[in-house]
């Protein structure tokens, strides 16, 4: 499938008995999504629209990835969802020079997001670091502010609360890459 966005998701099979199941969720159009079903565990890797395009998009993307994250739980399936969710959850996941009434930090998109960790899920990440108001994961390619730490929590790692609670830590690994990203690592015990 061509498209101009895209996610990779990658399961260590010797880590696995049974072979992942890999797909896309029927509601992913433009392969913002993939998912692996490895037993009774989801894994999935998520690009949700930023919203700059269509914000329309964004917020039904946004209403579909919950009522996806909600299907799974009805099944009584673990998650793992993890990637650019393109929002900001509370004040805190931005930089207080950042903070502005914009796309990634609107009440709207907020709530969005409440309702997806709503369905069963836990946001690893700030439940292992509550405290921490610079935990970011994306900063604006100008001016060094990754160098200065001067940025948005974008990128997040949500579980199931029986995989968070195995969670031993959930880092942003801001030093790797070259993207205006950096990635989130959770290990679990």
């Amino acid at each position: 499938m061509r498209a101009y966005s895209g996610v990779s998701l990658h399961i260590r099979k010797e880590l696995h008995p049974t072979e992942p199941v890999f797909s896309h969720p029927e509601f992913d159009m433009e392969t913002r999504m993939v998912q692996a079903q490895v037993g009774d565990t989801v894994f999935a890797s998520v690009y949700v629209p930023n919203g700059g395009k269509s914000y329309p998009a964004k917020v039904e993307f946004m209403k579909r990835l919950a009522g996806w994250a909600q299907a799974l739980r009805a099944q009584g399936r673990e998650v793992v969802l993890c990637g650019d969710i393109n929002i900001a959850l509370t004040e805190m996941d931005v930089h207080p020079v950042e903070r502005k009434p914009v796309i990634g930090q609107l009440p709207e998109e907020r709530e969005l997001f409440r309702a997806l960790i709503g369905q069963g899920l836990v946001d690893v990440g700030r439940k292992l670091d509550p405290d921490n108001e610079r935990m970011f994961s994306w900063w604006p390619p100008w001016r060094q502010m990754r160098q200065k730490n001067i940025g948005w929590r974008l990128d997040y790692v949500l579980a199931s609360p029986g995989v968070a609670a195995r969670a031993a830590s959930c880092k942003v690994l801001a030093e790797v890459g070259t993207s205006d990203h950096a990635p989130v690592m959770m290990v679990t015990a």
